[in-house]
């Protein structure tokens, strides 16, 4: 880009700067200087500029994005997939698990219901995989169960249910860890249940449970809402299951070995 295209100084004039404020180009401004002179050095076009300069407020603006649904989503960052040991999943899982991390499921708004024994590493894996979901721009929520119920229950008792399941509906993905773990009473379940049959088909669930499908009455307390739950989940789902040994335990194991050792 030559001289005649553009002040030499390459610094912006009062005026370019309150339209970049205007339409919200902060990164174009800030990086609008550096860019003139390396421009003018390499004599570069015109087209080439600008592409530059999007180029980088896109970027940035995707990055910020992806920070704000991180920080929203309530995930424990420190649940990553580089800290999940995929080697100690069976090879169907481990299939499972990478055709979910390109998050195909999303838009088809399929549900994830992962099955094990506590310490199996359940929660870590959805974390993970909704982790690698957040960098591709989709939304998730994550919470334990026994959170989210009682949110649901007074929402119900301050009459706006509808106002947080709609609030609810924005994620593409809703989290919910450890359902069964703790046991509810009816009136707790009965919103859980509100809150499937809403995202029936609208959104995904991803969910974990150390309770299989037929101990799941201990959960909804009512045979009929017991299998309508589950037709709900299960009609459009992945289901995975981790039968592995605890891996917290295995990990403590091995820690009392090595300090025999010493």
């Amino acid at each position: 880009m030559n001289n005649s295209g553009m002040n030499g100084s390459g610094v912006l004039d009062k005026k370019l700067n309150q339209h970049l404020k205007e339409l919200h180009l902060p990164t174009i401004r800030n990086y609008y200087p550096t860019l003139c002179e390396l421009a003018l050095k390499d004599s570069m076009s015109y087209e080439d500029f600008l592409l530059e300069l999007f180029e980088k407020e896109c970027e940035t603006r995707q990055s910020n994005r992806i920070q704000r649904f991180l920080r929203e989503s309530k995930l424990p960052l420190e649940k990553t997939m580089e800290m999940f040991e995929l080697k100690r999943l069976p090879l169907k899982v481990t299939h499972q698990v990478k055709a979910l991390v390109e998050g195909c499921f999303v838009p088809r708004h399929e549900n994830v219901l992962v099955f094990g024994n506590p310490g199996s590493g359940k929660t870590h894996l959805m974390c993970a995989i909704a982790q690698e979901l957040v960098r591709k721009g989709q939304r998730v929520l994550f919470s334990t169960c026994g959170l989210l119920v009682q949110d649901l229950l007074l929402a119900k008792k301050e009459l706006s249910l509808s106002k947080k399941l709609k609030k609810l509906s924005k994620y593409d993905v809703l989290i919910i860890d450890d359902i069964g773990y703790v046991q509810h009473d009816r009136e707790e379940m009965e919103v859980l249940f509100t809150l499937f049959a809403e995202r029936y088909e609208r959104g995904s669930v991803m969910l974990t449970s150390n309770l299989p499908f037929s101990k799941w009455e201990q959960i909804f307390k009512d045979p009929m809402v017991t299998a309508a739950a589950i037709d709900r989940l299960v009609h459009h789902s992945v289901i995975i299951e981790l039968n592995l040994e605890s891996y917290r335990m295995a990990q403590a194991l091995h820690s009392q070995k090595e300090k025999v050792k010493k």
